[in-house]
């Protein structure tokens, strides 16, 4: 080779080097001056990682300051599988820290298409932290809050749930959402090329949910609770629901439904067992309606508890028969004795003195054909005949409790009505949130302490003579009236072995400290709210009865 091709290479190497770095320079002057701030936060947002911090979930408790729904920390697991080197090993590592299967992981992190997976939602922060421990990259954790219902069964169908995102999805939960939920802070966190974080830079503060304070006892829900499953198992009941209220403040110191379930295991239990059947289901009332005409033919002068009729013991009414219960004579008797006696010629008889127009008034001055405005979700409003729907016969049976759906809750309203001498407040579960003031429900009256004292003594002879004996407790008076009621069999007429059994009633008769209301839905073996309810009531009333030192009258 010569000399001059040997210069002429030289000079040709160093040209394209030169040519490289002139390209080289150019591309990082160009990355530095017009990509810098994409580059930059691009980079960053590897780097850095901008996360919510979950607030923490008010705290139910019930009005003596029992926890009834709490939340309790959990660590989620996720992971990155694109960041897994040994997807077998990692599945192998979360069934021993965990105790999930590996079978179902290994396929999650095997899955390089994507970017994250759930591992597990809200773990145990201990089992979480076991598998922490081991230093496998790919793997995240964050913490969580799990609503937890420390006494599992009680006030279940009331309480609801909050689902794995701590959103309440039923009953008090979703009710209370707002107020429970609280607001999300931030935090933003420098992390290392492995994922793992290295320090936290810059933080934005949430504000954690408030606590409420339902009027709820959890020593009385307790007691109603097994009261119901003990009823409901000793007549093959279908179900049963209870409801104790305090008259006075509207404040519902227990409702129940059976059979119930453990608030914990929500995702396994049907949506029927869930429904809190004594604000949401409606039932037809039989007897136990038959205080609305009376009341009303009382308040408006019609009639007095002495006020006497010759009652056969069938009448018709257009192209119905109505009959008393209980084959007799044609007798003379007197209002308070109609419904003591609970005799439907007898209340047919006033209501049709009071007429179609004024019946439906009372039934809707004592509530029924609307919700009651109790602080639930979901509250059925009934079922009540507008007055151009009423046919000849419906004087015939509505009085009476037929062809007329309401709500166990809107019957105890109306009993608490009678209870608080005339004037109905609006049951409510929320005594208070946080440190604020005490709920303050709404009042109106609905007859006058005449009117209301006067149901209440026929009420009284209900139980010490009448139907509703099996009701009493020894030492105190109870005020209170039996129904029994076909259920429709679906083809417009009423089914002949499917009856909802019920009572409903206040003690002391004198001074009401309690309403107390049991219905229990087709009972086998016995029929009648005398016989399957009332003594439930009964039981019920006497714990309650002790348990808040109501002195005997």
């Amino acid at each position: 080779m010569t000399a001059r091709v040997a210069n002429r290479r030289i000079r040709l190497l160093i040209a394209l080097f030169a040519t490289v770095f002139a390209i080289a320079l150019l591309r990082a002057g160009w990355l530095q001056a017009v990509r810098a701030q994409a580059l930059g936060s691009m980079a960053t947002s590897q780097h850095r990682e901008t996360i919510e911090v979950p607030p923490h979930r008010g705290t139910i408790y019930d009005r003596l300051g029992v926890e009834l729904g709490v939340g309790t920390r959990a660590t989620t697991v996720y992971a990155n599988p694109r960041q897994i080197q040994d997807p077998r090993a990692a599945a192998l590592a979360v069934q021993q820290s965990l105790g999930l299967d590996a079978a179902n992981v290994y396929p999650l992190l095997a899955d390089r298409s994507r970017g994250f997976v759930y591992v597990e939602r809200q773990a145990d922060p201990g089992l979480a932290q076991s598998l922490q421990d081991k230093h496998i990259q790919g793997f995240g954790f964050y913490d969580e809050e799990r609503r937890d219902y420390p006494q599992k069964h009680l006030g279940a169908s009331v309480l609801g749930y909050a689902g794995v995102d701590n959103k309440g999805l039923s009953g008090l939960e979703l009710q209370l959402d707002k107020t429970l939920t609280g607001t999300r802070g931030e935090k933003t966190i420098v992390k290392d090329p492995f994922g793992r974080t290295l320090e936290v830079v810059d933080s934005k503060p949430g504000s954690d949910g408030e606590n409420v304070y339902l009027t709820l006892d959890h020593s009385i829900q307790g007691q109603v609770e097994r009261v119901l499953e003990e009823t409901r198992t000793r007549w093959a009941a279908k179900s049963a629901s209870a409801i104790v209220m305090d008259p006075r403040t509207g404040g519902i110191l227990a409702i129940a439904n059976d059979p119930g379930y453990d608030a914990n295991r929500f995702p396994d239990v049907s949506q029927d067992r869930q429904r809190n059947r004594a604000v949401t289901d409606t039932y037809e009332p039989g007897s136990t309606f038959k205080i609305v005409t009376i009341s009303g033919a009382l308040e408006t002068g019609l009639v007095t508890p002495s006020t006497k009729f010759t009652l056969p013991y069938e009448i018709q009414v257009a192209d119905r028969k109505i009959h008393d219960a209980e084959p007799r004579g044609t007798e003379t008797m007197t209002t308070d004795q109609i419904l003591s006696r609970s005799s439907n010629v007898g209340v047919v008889t006033i209501a049709e003195a009071l007429g179609q127009t004024r019946v439906n008034d009372w039934i809707h001055r004592f509530g029924f054909g609307r919700p009651t405005g109790i602080d639930f979700p979901g509250e059925s409003k009934g079922i009540v005949l507008a007055p151009e729907e009423w046919s000849g016969s419906t004087i015939g049976n509505v009085p009476i409790g037929q062809g007329i759906a309401v709500t166990p809750v809107q019957m105890i309203a109306a009993y608490g009505a009678i209870a608080n001498r005339g004037v109905m407040i609006e049951p409510h579960l929320v005594d208070r949130v946080g440190d604020g003031q005490r709920v303050q429900p709404v009042r109106r009256r609905i007859v006058s302490t005449t009117t209301s004292d006067q149901v209440r003594h026929m009420l009284r002879e209900v139980v010490e003579e009448g139907s509703g004996t099996a009701a009493q407790v020894p030492g105190y008076r109870i005020a209170g009236k039996t129904g029994t009621a076909a259920k429709p069999d679906g083809a417009g007429g009423y089914s002949t072995s499917a009856y909802v059994a019920s009572f409903v009633g206040f003690v002391p008769a004198k001074h009401p400290r309690l309403v107390i209301l049991v219905t229990v839905d087709e009972p086998r073996g016995a029929i009648w709210g005398g016989v399957v309810a009332a003594p439930a009531f009964a039981e019920i009333a006497n714990f309650a009865l002790q348990y808040l030192e109501i002195p005997p009258d």
